[in-house]
């Protein structure tokens, strides 16, 4: 197996590194975990990621995740409600720094295989690629709300770019989406049977990515969300939360009904801050500058009890029943929301 040499090419490693033809491939390899994101594994695909920038030998980088069960469920939110709860906020403000710096674009093509389970950090190192392949097992989602949290790693960009209101649906109540629909909102590019996926990464050694991802693609299933924008953009267009709310409550149908009771179960604190954020990246002019704004709101978050509650609730103790601080959205101000957009303390995101 060869490497970049600043990496440890062991089959144990959280990332697994190989060259093979014109082509990089990474292999985020926690199983286990539905390969979850830690530090180690964003510092481990940064250095590949540079050392592979600057090899002219490298035409392609290829992302994978091992096992069956997707390429990644997010990050490791189990240490920052560890982190957070010991008084150590500066962990996972570090870890955050390196993440969004990973995620900004890279230069080359690079070919995300989102199978399976693809859910927050995992959409910050697949979804700004490319070249993004779904398939039939794909199940793509920001559920940062109902941990008392925003979407992040680059998300609040994507979901400002979908068509519509459809991305404001799917940041605040975090459903996840399959294939045809992650096509539809533009996190996806292509579609590929599952079981053509060794066929693929194969010949992305041999072929350039366009090529290769032209031989094995196929006709995408529908997207289920198309049949649902009448009453998505209407709701979501709404200037407040309690209003998105008071109009899927109203719009007759009961998926619009669904998704208010939803809405209402997650952070109300996440929810606001959630669409400020959403608001705001729709008028910042790229990727690196929302990015640079998640980082304000992440750090700010890890500030206020939503966080931390979130994850026990869901994780931790796992009795899904968080205990939110403000526990309604009346309750949440402005000034509250505001407080989310400021610098942090360690000084702003910086790329260069």
């Amino acid at each position: 197996m060869n490497a970049p040499s600043s990496d440890v090419p062991c089959e144990d490693a959280p990332v697994l590194l190989r060259r093979e033809g014109r082509a990089a491939y990474a292999v985020l390899n926690r199983p286990r975990a539905i390969n979850a994101l830690n530090h180690a594994m964003v510092g481990l695909l940064s250095r590949a990621l540079t050392d592979w920038e600057g090899d002219p030998s490298v035409e392609t980088v290829v992302l994978t995740g091992a096992g069956e069960r997707g390429l990644c469920a997010g990050g490791d939110i189990r240490s920052i409600h560890d982190d957070v709860t010991a008084g150590r906020s500066a962990a996972p403000a570090a870890f955050w720094y390196d993440e969004y710096r990973l995620n900004a674009r890279f230069p080359k093509p690079y070919v995300a295989v989102m199978d399976g389970i693809v859910m927050g950090g995992g959409v910050g190192v697949s979804a700004h690629g490319g070249v993004r392949v779904v398939t039939e097992r794909s199940r793509i989602a920001m559920p940062e709300t109902g941990i008392g949290f925003v979407p992040d790693v680059g998300g609040t960009y994507l979901l400002t770019r979908t068509p519509g209101e459809l991305g404001t649906h799917l940041a605040l109540t975090g459903s996840p989406v399959t294939a045809g629909d992650a096509l539809l909102c533009g996190l996806a590019d292509h579609y590929v049977p599952s079981e053509r996926l060794p066929e693929l990464t194969a010949a992305l050694a041999e072929l350039p990515a366009a090529d290769a991802v032209r031989r094995y693609e196929a006709a995408a299933p529908e997207a289920e969300l198309a049949e649902h924008r009448e009453w998505i953009d209407h709701c979501y267009a709404a200037g407040a939360v309690e209003e998105i709310v008071d109009r899927l409550h109203a719009s007759g149908d009961r998926h619009a009904e669904e998704a208010a009771e939803t809405l209402l179960a997650k952070s109300p604190t996440a929810l606001k801050v959630t669409l400020a954020a959403l608001r705001r990246a729709r008028e910042l002019p790229d990727l690196e500058a929302v990015l640079a704004q998640e980082y304000r709101v992440s750090c700010a978050l890890l500030d206020a009890p939503d966080l931390p509650e979130g994850i026990r609730a869901q994780v931790v103790d796992k009795d899904r029943r968080p205990r939110w601080s403000p526990a309604e959205l009346a309750r949440v101000t402005e000034a509250d929301v505001a407080r989310c957009f400021t610098e942090p303390a360690g000084g702003p995101l910086r790329f260069s």
